[in-house]
């Protein structure tokens, strides 16, 4: 890609992020969704394979479906209450619109469909774009309307998106798929949160972004799409492959690693709010997560790729024929 256009895309992107988290104002805000959705397509469709086109259409599709969901809700609010404000979401007509359109957008249950096919469909440095700062605005958005939000909706979508992403997660042999559905699952934790103490939504989104970047960065620098390239990659790169183990073990949540501090923070909080059923449905299903973390760690450290053995083996060796 020309070097002027990539930087044209990246200060759009900035740009669209900065004025969706700097606003006070419903139009502002799509406004920043738009710039957003429409700077990230040609870096999704760059590579010009067909998997990459159907990707980039699958994104623009959903993304314009949720902006325009986002405007309604928006100007239903204006209706109602007279305030173009984004923290005065009173009307809950409005609230429920805005919940399913910042779900569309971030990629909960039941939207998700379109998430796993379209990191599929892209290079790992635009999936590590779409997996965190993609997610930033509409995480944004949700922190201002928290107090609005209808607490049982986000803790259904909450629990099934923990579930379906550890699921789904379970079968994936392609490290972009994992990620996608890790991304659904980590969602799960974001969104159980945000009515109660969105601080703690803040927080986990933060440390999530930064481990994710980190794998998918040790990703990209090995080259491994699948885990069969996973697996041969720990001889070439066995330091960077020991980092990967322990960062994907921290994103399972495994205790003394940093990924444990927001599930124990988020778990000692719903507890508090008298909600422990929940605290232990959603624990229960981060096991799921963990497994394929876990196996994932197994082939980038572990595992040894199958390899040939220099030295004869017995039975190659030609016997000496005695003399009649």
């Amino acid at each position: 890609m020309n070097p002027q256009a990539k930087l044209v895309f990246t200060i759009s992107l900035l740009l669209g992020t900065t004025i969706t988290i700097s606003s006070n104002h419903w139009v502002l805000a799509w406004t920043g969704l738009e710039i957003n959705t429409l700077a990230v397509l040609p870096l999704i469709s760059k590579s010009h394979h067909p998997r990459a086109i159907e990707a980039a259409t699958k994104y623009f599709l959903v993304q314009a479906a949720a902006s325009t969901l986002v405007l309604f809700s928006s100007m239903t609010n204006a209706w109602h209450t007279g305030q173009w404000d984004i923290t005065q979401l009173t009307s809950p007509t409005s609230s429920l619109i805005l919940t399913t359109a910042l779900a569309m957008k971030l990629g909960l249950v039941p939207f998700h469909f379109w998430f796993p096919e379209v990191l599929q469909g892209s290079s790992l440095p635009v999936g590590l774009l779409l997996s965190t700062a993609m997610k930033f605005p509409p995480i944004t958005l949700l922190y201002m309307t928290s107090s609005s939000l209808n607490p049982t909706l986000l803790v259904t979508m909450a629990l099934l998106s923990a579930a379906l992403g550890g699921w789904m997660g379970l079968n994936q042999t392609q490290t972009r798929k994992i990620l996608a559905f890790s991304s659904i699952s980590h969602l799960g934790w974001m969104a159980i949160i945000i009515s109660y103490n969105p601080k703690l939504t803040l927080l986990n989104f933060y440390l999530y972004a930064l481990m994710t970047a980190a794998v998918f960065l040790t990703l990209n620098s090995t080259k491994a799409l699948n885990l069969s390239t996973l697996m041969t990659s720990w001889t070439k790169t066995p330091a960077l492959n020991a980092m990967l183990m322990l960062t994907l073990l921290s994103l399972a949540g495994l205790p003394p690693l940093t990924g444990f501090l927001p599930k124990w923070l988020i778990i000692q909080e719903l507890t508090k709010q008298e909600m422990a059923p929940a605290a232990t449905i959603i624990s229960l299903l981060s096991l799921l997560g963990l497994f394929f973390y876990l196996r994932l760690a197994y082939c980038a450290t572990i595992t040894l790729p199958p390899h040939t053995t220099n030295h004869m083996k017995q039975w190659h060796v030609n016997k000496p024929t005695s003399p009649m």
